[in-house]
């Protein structure tokens, strides 16, 4: 299946009815406002709640109807053009070879035990399917840290060992961590890529089945004019009940919002960074990135390098294409709500640094469309802030205006109209629109009685669509006031940076949460007795927005736990498909974590291995490349030689670790250290 298969009056009237139906919805939404305000003319604030409001609406009615026509697909049922439908698919000969592809998963400072965990879990699902030898697997490693760096040196050859995989699974680090992870592609493509006709690439976090695998090779295969195929990865595994809220409203809305999208955008898809196959030849040709002029944040390295690579493969005549309907596709949240909104500070900076490709020469409207999207998934944050903001001081300003009855020579008093229905009817059709595909998610889900009983039965699965609800209106506040700091920072050219994301369950401290959510609370309630003294109507409009800030610091304390996730796990509430009846793959990543575990708590001594276990010193020599030293870096080896037998290996800082681990020749001249 290709975009010119599609009759063209198909494709314009998908994408055309999409525009078509979100403008409407907000300029009609912008009239009901307007009406709101008298009719006497509208002031500069009111000019500006407009124009705010329009911006919001606009943002909120795009994925309103995405979710509609995602609702309208799934419910009929019908086999509409798409990358993955059974057409597509019988193009591609079953007795044809796969073609080549590197299965590549570039990490950072990532903890070894769950990233090997999940690709021997991946290799050995590969391996089920009879067709594991048309891949091979690069870890490509950027960890800086030296006790991580040699741990996954361990963790690879043991993985090799294991499962009879040497030649088929390959390790690399890198010793400067230039250009992040797309310079860490960009060096696998350079070194290797000519190798293989595809690859695949997975996030530290990501798991993925054998069959999708496959499938996603076929698909590439029977559609030569298709470089990148992105399959939606549905969030897993964690146990905290912050988490465990975040995946079961993930897997139960996110279908209908991804089938929304892939019926309106077809061939001109995005990329999400993860959990996609891409062609390797036009990737290299035309997705080399530049470095933007100008300081941080807006310049240097592009951050959030998916959505540009995307947009150069349409701008070259390539079709990206969402496979939504391709399973076992996974990846893990954070387990916290502060972890969540530090993943948010990392995406923001990239997200922002978008606004310099706005305008760029050749992008296709859906490309510019794209990165607006990404753009505006952080600016709403500030633009409702400052909505709110407006919309208090315009009721203040009302609330202490004169209402003036008789004008001229007027015999009869001119009442004060009242627009309660206009107001109001403004509040239902935002709620509507935010609430909406919640409900429909869960209609879909009535209608299908064994995926039904996968999520806990209609009671338990109401119940917890409820507290989903609850939960998302409580954070709601938090994450605005979180983003909004962030997109204020940016603008104010404050360097965000790239921090290593924290991965695994664990609870929040009263200390940790009182010092990231004080100012939210203080906030919360400031604005609560400004608004019940001085606008005591406006304060129960704001109540929604008031209770989470003010419940912020217990909020995301207790939604840490791990214990309360467990305990709304054994009552049914909050469950996934995955949990009731794991896939194959999520079987064999538990299986695999157990005993990787036990081997990392049994060896604790990390890079000092090198120096005194000399299998460890051996592998670790195999895989050093040499490198070129100048006459100051041997003087500055030879100086931390003598700092490490004088005072030993633990006297040396990190980044001296990792400069003495970095040269064989020095580690060839060492003694065994005791």
């Amino acid at each position: 299946m290709n975009l010119q298969a599609i009759p063209k009056y198909k494709r314009i009237l998908r994408q055309q009815g999409y525009y078509t139906l979100v403008l409407l919805t907000t300029f009609s939404a912008l009239f009901l406002l307007t009406g709101v305000f008298q009719k006497n003319g509208i002031t500069p604030l009111e000019s500006l709640l407009l124009l705010l409001y329009m911006l919001l609406i606009l943002w909120i009615s795009a994925s309103f109807w995405t979710a509609i026509l995602g609702f309208w697909n799934l419910l009929g049922k019908r086999d509409h053009p798409s990358i993955s439908t059974q057409a597509s698919r019988k193009k591609y000969s079953n007795k044809a070879p796969l073609g080549k592809t590197a299965l590549i998963m570039p990490v950072y400072n990532e903890e070894p035990e769950r990233v090997f965990a999940g690709l021997r879990a991946i290799y050995q699902s590969l391996l089920k399917t009879g067709q594991a030898e048309a891949f091979e697997i690069f870890i490509l490693s950027d960890t800086q840290d030296p006790d991580i760096w040699v741990e996954e040196e361990l963790h690879w050859y043991r993985m090799c060992q294991d499962l009879n995989a040497h030649g088929r699974i390959f390790y690399r680090n890198r010793e400067k961590n230039s250009g992040r992870k797309s310079g860490n592609v960009a060096d696998f493509c350079k070194r290797w890529g000519e190798r293989y006709r595809y690859m695949i690439v997975l996030d530290a976090d990501s798991l993925m089945g054998g069959h999708t695998l496959v499938q996603m090779v076929k698909l590439m295969e029977a559609n030569p004019q298709v470089a990148l195929i992105q399959v939606p990865p549905r969030p897993i595994n964690r146990e905290s009940l912050f988490a465990r809220i975040l995946q079961f409203g993930a897997n139960l809305y996110g279908p209908l919002f991804n089938a929304g999208i892939a019926f309106w955008q077809l061939g001109h898809s995005n990329y999400w960074g993860h959990n996609a196959i891409i062609r390797i030849q036009p990737f290299v040709q035309h997705c080399g990135l530049p470095k933007l002029p100008g300081r941080e944040p807006f310049g240097g390295e592009i951050l959030s390098h998916d959505f540009v690579e995307a947009a150069l493969l349409h701008k070259a005549g390539w079709e990206v294409w969402l496979a939504p309907d391709l399973g076992e596709s996974y990846e893990e949240l954070p387990s916290t709500l502060i972890d969540y909104a530090k993943r948010d500070r990392r995406w923001c900076q990239g997200n922002l640094q978008h606004l310099r490709f706005l305008f760029s020469r050749g992008f296709y409207f859906m490309s510019r469309l794209h990165l607006t999207m990404g753009i505006m998934s952080y600016l709403a944050s500030p633009l409702w802030l400052l909505f709110l903001v407006i919309t208090g001081t315009e009721a203040y300003v009302q609330s202490h205006t004169e209402t003036v009855y008789f004008f001229g020579n007027q015999l009869f008093p001119v009442w004060p109209e009242s627009y309660t229905f206009e107001m109001t009817t403004v509040l239902i059709v935002t709620l509507s629109m935010l609430f909406l595909p919640k409900l429909l998610g869960l209609v879909l889900l009535l209608l299908k009685n064994q995926e039904l009983a996968r999520y806990g039965g209609i009671w338990r699965v109401s119940i917890s669509v409820v507290l989903e609800t609850l939960f998302s209106m409580l954070i709601a506040p938090v994450l605005m006031l979180y983003q909004s700091k962030f997109v204020t920072a940016i603008l104010l050219r404050q360097h965000i940076g790239w921090p290593v994301q924290r991965r695994n369950d664990h609870r929040l401290s009263l200390k940790e949460t009182f010092v990231a959510h004080r100012g939210h609370t203080l906030i919360g309630l400031t604005a609560g007795l400004v608004s019940y003294f001085y606008l005591p109507t406006f304060f129960w409009w704001l109540t929604p927005v008031l209770v989470g800030l003010v419940l912020s610091i217990p909020l995301s304390m207790y939604s840490s736990s791990t214990y309360l996730g467990q305990r709304a796990r054994e009552k049914g509430l909050f469950l996934i498909p995955e949990e009731t009846q794991p896939p194959q793959v999520l079987t064999l990543l538990r299986e695999n974590l157990a005993p990787l575990s036990l081997q990392s708590s049994a060896s604790d001594q990390g890079a000092k291995r090198v120096l005194v276990d000399p299998g460890v010193c051996a592998l670790h020599l195999a895989l050093l490349p040499q490198r070129p030293l100048s006459k100051g870096d041997r003087y500055y080896l030879k100086s931390l030689s003598c700092k490490l037998l004088e005072q030993g290996f633990d006297s040396l800082s990190t980044t001296e670790k990792r400069y003495l681990l970095s040269d064989p020749a020095t580690l060839h001249r060492l003694p065994t250290q005791s």
